[in-house]
């Protein structure tokens, strides 16, 4: 397979700013504490969609990873992890009595760590799922794992309580670079996990690996590239090091010295993406690699790739329920998130109330550009004609402006702007956001602030 023709390295340098992963548009700065629970049930009430994607956010680690900017809690009091199921609990039965005719299509385990939970633990909360809402028959189940903590028993528990798909937090497999980060693992051991996954009847395993860590090089990440191929993951999530230290207090652990310089970066990016495409994965998106009998990979051919707060999905017209600490919804034109503080978030709970701290009412001209951009993101292309019948707009007329400052891309061969289509070029594949960014109506208020992650 040939190189990829998305690495000329004066064009990645010259767009290589800050900008928003548009999991969301608008991005969470734009969340307000004016959102009430009001808001939230309104939006429930008001929403036609018969579907639900569930996400709960377990906080819990066992240790600090340097380089995570999660919301996470570093414990190894377990019975922390009961109390906070019993506020979770009350959380979901709450939201379960406004929910009673939507039907289940997605639950998500994120964190922090959540197979930090026993298998007592795990059972007990997805009983209580069970129990308050209707999951669907063909339901998608996933969990994110570390490797550290666990035993090997625990997949077969997973699979038991209906688990289909599992992520496992690879990194890098070098022991240097997993010291730098705190966070040595058994390489054997993830291979063993992955492997009874796969005989046991999981669907589908994903790998994070990331790039531009501490003391990475472009050997020791050939051998982790090996490694990862190795280990037959449908799914391979590529991320980029952000190193914000102002931001997130672990990241101080990690010395500016220990990161590979900003063309040693490039090289271990343009590395990864090459070796995965040559080892048979498609890149879906800007930063997803799925095989290509992937739902992922035919969803993106298709054109009708979606992305929410989780990363990229198939699952197009599901409102999206948060649980727990952080934890954050979409539900019909509304966004809310859950007290980022577990104390607050407790407190709220004992108070009766819904836990929503912040959230937004999407304006029409945002759900016009959150259109824009979510095809854009997902499928580099973006029908003019189909966004102006459904919003009832001239497409040129309301993105005018947006449209003159789309030039320098075009003058840069990175997107071709036609009457009936804007069309992102394969050279522009890694520059996605950048263009984005030109539909973006809250980015020049965020302008040389360091509140998002490089683009490269």
């Amino acid at each position: 397979m040939s190189e990829c023709s998305f690495f000329d390295q004066a064009l990645l340098k010259k767009y290589n700013t800050s900008g928003p992963r548009y999991t969301s548009y608008p991005t969470a700065l734009e969340f307000s504490d004016t959102f009430t629970n009001q808001d939230f049930v309104a939006a429930i009430q008001n929403s036609i969609s018969p579907d639900l994607s569930l996400y709960l956010h377990i906080p819990f680690c066992h240790s600090l990873c340097y380089y995570c900017g999660c919301n996470k809690i570093v414990t190894r009091q377990k019975h922390k992890a009961d109390i906070y199921l019993d506020y979770l609990s009350k959380d979901i039965i709450n939201r379960a009595r406004l929910c009673t005719n939507k039907i289940i299509r997605q639950l998500h385990f994120g964190g922090g760590t959540p197979s930090y939970l026993s298998q007592q633990q795990l059972t007990r909360i997805i009983g209580l799922l069970k129990k308050q809402f209707k999951f669907a028959d063909d339901i998608e189940m996933s969990i994110e794992i570390d490797p550290r903590e666990i035993e090997l028993e625990l997949i077969e528990h997973l699979y038991s309580l209906g688990f289909n798909r599992i992520s496992v937090g690879v990194q890098d497999t070098n022991v240097k670079v997993q010291q730098a980060i705190n966070r040595t693992q058994s390489f054997e051991f993830i291979k063993q996990i992955i492997s009874r996954a796969k005989s046991i009847g999981f669907d589908s395993v994903n790998i994070d690996l990331i790039y531009g860590l501490p003391y990475q090089t472009e050997q020791s990440f050939k051998q982790t590239l090996l490694d990862a191929q190795a280990l037959e993951a449908d799914r391979i999530s590529l991320f980029s090091y952000a190193h914000l230290p102002s931001r997130f207090a672990a990241q101080r652990k990690i010395k500016d010295e220990w990161l590979p310089k900003a063309a040693e970066k490039f090289s271990l990016m343009k590395q990864a993406i090459n070796t995965l495409r040559q080892q048979g994965y498609e890149l879906i998106g800007m930063d997803h690699f799925a095989k290509a009998n992937d739902e992922l990979a035919i969803a993106q051919k298709k054109g009708v790739l979606h992305r929410n707060f989780q990363g990229y999905t198939t699952f197009k017209n599901c409102n999206l329920l948060g649980f727990g600490v952080s934890a954050i919804s979409a539900v019909d034109n509304t966004y809310s998130q859950n007290c980022k503080v577990l104390k607050e978030y407790y407190q709220s709970i004992d108070e009766g109330q819904q836990a929503i701290e912040k959230g937004l009412i999407l304006s029409q001209d945002d759900l016009i550009r959150q259109r824009v951009i979510s095809e854009l993101m997902c499928n580099l292309y973006v029908n003019k004609k189909q966004v102006s019948a459904q919003f009832e707009i001239d497409f040129d007329q309301y993105f005018a402006e947006e449209i003159d400052s789309l030039k320098i891309f075009e003058r840069d061969n990175l997107l071709i702007n036609r009457g009936s289509n804007i069309q992102i070029s394969p050279s522009a594949r890694l520059l996605v956001r950048n263009i984005c960014m030109s539909f973006d109506a809250y980015m020049k208020k965020h302008l040389n602030q360091q509140r998002f992650s490089r683009v490269i």
